[in-house]
């Protein structure tokens, strides 16, 4: 990705449909969570949408919008990854975009919110090491995560 700007395509999970945002984007102006790969450059969203409901419709159309309007880069949001349950098609997402658009996709946007974290962990619902690659770069250490409950 070099040094150029950085323009980023979010998916968030449907059933936040009435996410205003804030976490994520205080993360992307903090560099925090996933967003913390960009610590050092310029990046700009230019991109925010819903998959559209399981299965996701939306997977297979605005990749497009998002890459018309110049994205470098796809993020899927953390609430498809600490939502009960988490999205089950968070991976094939990945690939699909990835493949059907030539878009790199990251997994996660902000930190993953310490309520989220203590549940998950308990029923150990991230236990695989699929899971473990997905939730990488937005696992941080317990004060952070406090600062996103």
């Amino acid at each position: 990705m070099g040094n150029e700007i950085v323009r980023i395509g979010i998916f968030i999970c449907n059933r936040y449909h009435t996410c205003a945002g804030g976490k994520c984007l205080r993360s992307l102006r903090n560099r925090e969570g996933a967003f913390s790969l960009y610590k050092d450059r310029e990046a700009e969203l230019v991109g925010y949408t819903t998959c559209d409901g399981c299965p996701g419709g939306n997977i297979e159309y605005a990749p497009a919008e998002m890459k018309k309007n110049d994205a470098t880069v796809i993020h899927l949001a953390t609430g498809m990854l600490v939502g009960y349950p988490p999205c089950p098609r968070i991976d094939y997402f990945r690939r699909y975009i990835d493949t059907a658009f030539g878009l790199p996709v990251v997994v996660g946007t902000h930190p993953i919110p310490e309520k989220y974290w203590t549940i998950h962990s308990a029923m150990k619902t991230w236990d695989s090491p699929l899971w473990q690659e997905l939730i990488s770069k937005v696992s941080c250490d317990p004060e952070t995560r406090l600062a996103y409950n």
